[in-house]
This record gives C-alpha cells, sequence and structure tokens, in this order.
C-alpha cells in the first residue's frame, strides 16, 4: 500500500509516544510506502481531483532525525491506496473544511480512513449522548439556570468546553458550588457558546481509562490515566499518569456494544473513555495510547491497527 498521513507536522511529533509514528513504523516494516502532508496540503481546483502536497517519507530508525524525505509532490489523493486522518484537535472551522476536501476525494475514488462524514458526524463529547445508557447523567446546554439545577440536582459536578482537548478547560464544582456563576460566564461566554455539564464519578482517582477499538473490536487492554497531587484530569496532557490494564467486563460491554455501531459508519478506530463503568467520551479524530499499551502490555496495538486497515482495502 501508499498510505497518505495527515496530521501535524512531522517535526513535532514526539516519537517515544505518538501513536501516529507507531502507525507509519508497522506499516513501513509491513513493506508499505509512507506519504505526509498536513490539511494546509490540500486543495481543489474547479474541474480537477482533490490534491496533497505531501511529502514521501522514509523512517530512519534514528531517534533524533527520525523521517528522511525523498519529494516533495502534488498528486490526486485517489491515486493513494489509504488516506489515513490524523490531524489531531482542535475540532474547528479548518479541520471542518478538511473533511470536505476527503469526502470530495472520497467522491472521486479515494480510500479516507477514518471516514470523513463520520467524523464531522461524531463530535467527540456530543457522541457519548447517543449511548445513554452507558454514561453518566450529563447536560448540553449554553443555558446558565440549567446548570444551576444540574447543580442543584447532583451536587458535585463537572464542566467542560465541547471542543476541548487534553483536559482544557475542564472544572469541577462540588456541593458548595464556589465560583459556579463565575465558571459558567467563562465557559459559555455568557450564554454565547454550548458546554457539557456531568456528574462527577468518584472513580476517577483510579483513572480515567482510554479503551481503543479498532475495527469494531476492543484492544484487551485499556490505559488508564491516572490524575496525579491535587488534579482532577487524568489525560496525560494535564499531568495523568499512564496505567496498561486489562479490560472490565464493563469496559468490554460498552466497547463491543459501541464499537461494530460506529465501525459500520466508517470509524475504523476510535478511543472510548472509561470512568469507573461511565462512557465519558468518545475519540474519533485522532485517538491515542498505541505505544503505552503496546510497551507496558506487549499487546501489539499498531500491528491490530495495520492488519485492520489492510482487511478494509481488501473488501474495497
Amino acid at each position: 500500500m501508499h498510505i497518505l498521513f495527515v496530521a501535524d507536522p512531522l517535526e513535532h511529533f514526539k516519537i517515544y509516544k505518538d501513536t501516529t509514528f507507531s502507525m507509519m513504523r508497522e506499516a513501513q516494516r509491513r513493506g508499505h510506502t509512507l506519504s505526509a502532508c498536513e490539511p494546509r496540503d490540500l486543495g481543489w481546483q474547479r474541474g480537477r481531483p482533490v490534491t496533497a502536497r505531501s511529502r514521501a517519507i522514509t523512517l530512519t530508525g534514528d531517534p533524533d532525525v527520525w523521517f528522511s524525505e525523498a519529494a516533495i509532490l502534488e498528486r490526486p489523493l485517489r491515486e493513494f491506496d489509504v488516506v489515513l486522518m490524523r490531524k489531531d484537535p482542535p475540532f474547528d472551522a479548518e479541520y471542518i473544511y478538511a473533511t470536505h476536501l476527503l469526502e470530495q476525494a472520497e467522491r472521486e475514488g479515494a480510500r479516507v480512513v477514518n471516514k470523513p462524514r463520520a467524523l464531522r458526524d461524531h463530535p467527540e463529547k456530543l457522541a457519548i449522548m447517543e449511548f445513554a445508557e452507558f454514561t453518566t447523567p450529563t447536560l448540553v446546554t449554553r443555558d446558565a439556570a440549567a446548570v444551576r439545577a444540574f447543580h442543584a440536582e447532583h451536587q458535585d459536578i463537572i464542566l467542560k468546553p465541547l471542543d476541548g482537548m487534553g483536559g482544557m478547560g475542564i472544572f469541577r464544582v462540588k456541593a458548595d458550588a464556589l465560583n459556579l456563576g463565575s465558571i459558567v460566564e467563562t465557559l459559555n461566554k455568557n450564554g454565547a457558546e454550548t458546554i457539557m455539564v456531568q456528574r462527577f464519578v468518584p472513580e476517577i482517582s483510579q483513572g480515567d481509562k482510554r479503551v481503543l477499538v479498532i475495527g469494531g473490536q476492543p484492544v484487551p487492554y485499556s490505559l488508564a490515566r491516572i490524575p496525579q497531587g491535587t488534579e482532577v484530569r487524568g489525560n496525560l496532557a494535564a499531568g495523568g499518569k499512564g496505567v496498561a490494564q486489562p479490560l472490565t467486563e464493563q469496559d468490554r460491554k460498552i466497547a463491543e456494544a459501541i464499537g461494530p455501531v460506529l465501525s459500520a459508519r466508517g470509524l475504523l478506530l476510535i478511543g472510548l473513555d472509561v470512568i469507573g463503568g461511565s462512557l465519558t467520551e468518545i475519540n474519533v479524530t485522532s485517538p491515542t495510547c498505541f505505544q503505552e499499551i503496546t510497551e507496558q502490555t506487549g499487546f501489539d496495538v499498531p500491528a491490530m491497527f495495520i492488519d485492520a486497515l489492510e482487511a478494509l482495502l481488501k473488501t474495497a
């Protein structure tokens, strides 16, 4: 296969933990050809196919200079065997524009993973609302009065913006409601933006678990991201400690219920965030934690992913 990775700048990769890098490494090990570009390198001119100005790369095995670049070429996306959309959030207007270009490339014959329409249709925080049986009590609103009523009912709550990543903008408000009004005003920008509010799940002390699902099948281990010190957030970007562990019965139940549904919609790879027994987020843009799980358990997550990718292309 010739695989095009649409991702963040290669020069910014932290290859010791980067999931996209681990995909590249496994793909190259199997003899596949690699190219990479950023969303800004996509283009579409009237009457012509969607193209990418991409870099043909080879991984070197050197941690300091980890790739070499053979050429920079502009070519239609349909000429690649598969395009992997691995751009990290934010899920902003530019991200959405990129999915529209990728969807046009699909109409021209390109194979894109995850499917662009499915990326747009499953915002990572809102997507959990379809699977209410697995979630903690949750409210999506821009109404400050509704937030106050939710707090009065549940006493201990988490508030977060819908477009946050890596734990950004997450607040906990306990029974005393200290600073609730100020926090709501900050997050919803005085009613201009929608936010999510959830009942606090105390099992966060045991970790915010990332459960990976590939081709509708769960990876048998999760990565529990455990908050450190007085921090309420377990996100690795917020200083959480990642500990791999076997899936619990509830983890597997959630993954086996949701995985096939979303796989059928074109989401080959998803990352479920589970606290205690509650689903808190469904990551679809660029789920991570491949390397941490592989290194701690010996289960080869990148190999499982490339297996699923190869199998998908055989059905094309």
